[in-house]
C-alpha cells in the first residue's frame, strides 16, 4: 500500500495511530502519534484508517460541493497556505493550499532539502477551494524543506493571461508567532500565510534614460494618459454586467497600473484616480500599490467637495 504525507494510519502490531509526517525512504515512514512523537515505522507495519478527516477522498465517492464558508469575505483575494493544527496530535500541522482568487489554479508543489527534491502535490484548485498538500511535525520546523509552488492561473474573463507563478517559501518561526485564527473551508484553527503579493512595478530610471537615446525605430511609444482616470467598471468595459466581482477588480487594477506607469514615463507631476467609495476594496488595493512605489512622493483624497472619499490624487517625485 502506498502512503502519502498527511495520511492517518494505524500500526498493525500495536494499538497506536498517527499521521505520516516524513518519508524516510521507500520502505520507512515517519509517523507522529497523538503525543507528538515521530516514530520511524516500516511501511509493511502500517494500514490506512479510512474515513478520517484528512484522508483523501475515495475515487468512487461524490465530491463535496464547494461553498463559501462564513468569514471568507474578510480575507483579501489571493493565494494562501492554511497551516492547520490537529486536535489529536498537538505537534502535527497540515498544509492546505487555499485559492481565494477569481482564477482556477493549476498547481504543483515540490519540496527541496539539501538539494534533494520531492514532488509532493499536483492538482487543480477551483476558486475558494482548499486542498491538503503536505503535513509535518511543528517540532521539526528547523528541518522543514523549502516549499516550491508552481502555479498557472486560468480565467474565463477577457483579461490578458497572467505569467505563471513560481513561489519559493521557507517557513520560519515568525510565521507562527501570530495568533491562530479560523481557517477558510476548514474546521480547524491555524495560521493563514499569503503566498502571492501584488508586486509594485518599479521603473529603473537609468534604463528609462537610456531608452531616450534609442533610435525612433527602437523606441516603444507609451501614450500619455489622461490627468484624471475613472476606474468605474462601466467606464472600462461594455460587458461589465456579465463579470464577477473578482474579475472586475482585476480589470480595474490592471487599468490603474498601466495608467500609473505611463504617467511616470511622461513625468507627470500629479494625477487623479477615481475609484468610488463602495466597500473600499479598490481604494485599499490602490493605496497599497501606491505606498510601495518609489516614484510617488505622496497621495491624498482628491477634491472631497466633488468626490468625497471616492478619488485619490497621486503626487510624483
Amino acid at each position: 500500500m502506498k502512503f502519502k504525507l498527511g495520511d492517518f494510519v494505524r500500526f498493525v502490531d500495536e494499538k497506536r495511530e498517527g499521521y505520516v509526517t516524513k518519508v524516510i525512504d521507500s520502505q520507512t515512514l515517519g509517523v507522529t502519534d497523538e503525543d507528538g512523537f515521530e516514530i520511524p515505522v516500516a511501511v509493511s507495519n502500517l494500514t490506512s484508517v479510512h474515513g478520517h478527516g484528512v484522508v483523501a477522498e475515495e475515487p468512487d465517492l461524490p465530491k463535496p460541493i464547494q461553498v463559501n464558508a462564513p468569514g471568507i469575505s474578510k480575507i483579501e483575494n489571493g493565494i494562501y497556505v492554511a497551516v492547520a493544527t490537529d486536535d489529536k496530535a498537538g505537534n502535527v500541522v497540515h498544509f492546505y493550499l487555499h485559492n481565494q482568487s477569481a482564477n482556477v489554479l493549476l498547481v504543483s508543489l515540490t519540496t527541496e532539502r539539501k538539494e534533494k527534491y520531492t514532488g509532493s502535490f499536483y492538482g487543480i484548485l477551483e476558486t475558494h477551494q482548499s486542498k491538503l498538500v503536505y503535513a509535518a511535525s511543528l517540532a521539526d520546523l528547523d528541518i522543514w524543506p523549502e516549499f516550491i509552488f508552481q502555479i498557472v492561473l486560468f480565467s474565463k474573463a477577457d483579461v490578458k493571461p497572467a505569467e505563471p507563478l513560481v513561489i519559493k517559501k521557507k517557513f520560519r518561526a515568525k510565521d507562527f508567532s501570530i495568533e491562530q485564527r479560523e481557517l477558510p473551508q476548514l474546521k480547524n484553527k491555524g495560521w493563514l500565510i499569503r503566498l502571492d503579493e501584488l508586486p509594485s512595478v518599479n521603473i529603473d530610471p537609468q534604463k528609462l534614460k537610456e531608452s531616450f537615446f534609442k533610435s525612433p525605430a527602437e523606441k516603444k511609444t507609451v501614450a500619455a494618459p489622461a490627468k484624471e482616470i475613472d476606474l468605474h467598471i462601466e467606464k472600462l468595459r461594455d460587458d461589465h454586467h456579465f463579470l464577477e466581482a473578482d474579475e472586475i477588480l482585476q480589470i480595474q487594477l490592471s487599468h490603474f497600473q498601466n495608467a500609473l506607469d505611463a504617467a511616470i514615463v511622461h513625468h507627470f507631476d500629479k494625477m487623479v484616480f477615481i475609484h468610488g467609495s463602495g466597500n473600499g476594496t479598490l481604494r485599499d488595493k490602490i493605496h497599497k500599490l501606491i505606498s510601495k512605489n518609489p516614484h510617488i512622493k505622496t497621495y491624498m483624497d482628491a477634491r472631497k467637495e466633488k468626490f468625497g472619499y471616492g478619488a485619490t490624487e497621486v503626487v510624483f517625485k
